[in-house]
């Protein structure tokens, strides 16, 4: 008998881990009050959750719409750290650490999207300008 869950072997998982670990090492760099802050929290926490129900579920269009929620989820976090980012709480480097891990996440689980469904459009993978969000370097 196994001691562990499939979706805990996931690479995808793993990387959703140690994105809550950096956030909540960076949780006490706001003040308590901020909105985003609470917002980051939950959203970054959805992506395990989500990662692991959807690799559970036994068919692709039901595992698809949990590794849908679980990118959505990711996405909410990178606007979160543009938030912070232009209310000056986060320099452009913490920023930059956190969406590193971000962009491996997003990547992963389109990846999950598109083994799992044939029928889908994608958005092409051209890179964006995100040039002048930051406030601080």
């Amino acid at each position: 008998m196994k001691d562990y869950f499939d979706h805990e072997i996931l690479k995808v998982y793993k990387e959703s881990i140690r994105l809550i670990t950096w956030i909540d090492d960076n949780l006490s760099e706001m003040p308590k009050g901020l909105a985003v802050r609470g917002q980051l929290d939950r959203a970054s926490t959805s992506i395990p959750l989500n990662l692991a129900e959807g690799n559970g579920e036994y068919t692709g269009p039901d595992r698809c719409r949990f590794f849908d929620t679980a990118r959505g989820s990711a996405l909410e976090c990178a606007a979160c750290l543009d938030v912070l980012a232009a209310k000056g709480i986060f320099t452009s480097k913490t920023m930059a650490i956190g969406k590193n891990i971000l962009l491996e996440i997003v990547n992963m689980l389109v990846g999950f999207i598109k083994s799992n469904s044939s029928d889908r459009l994608y958005e092409t993978s051209e890179a964006y300008d995100v040039s002048g969000i930051n406030r601080q370097d």
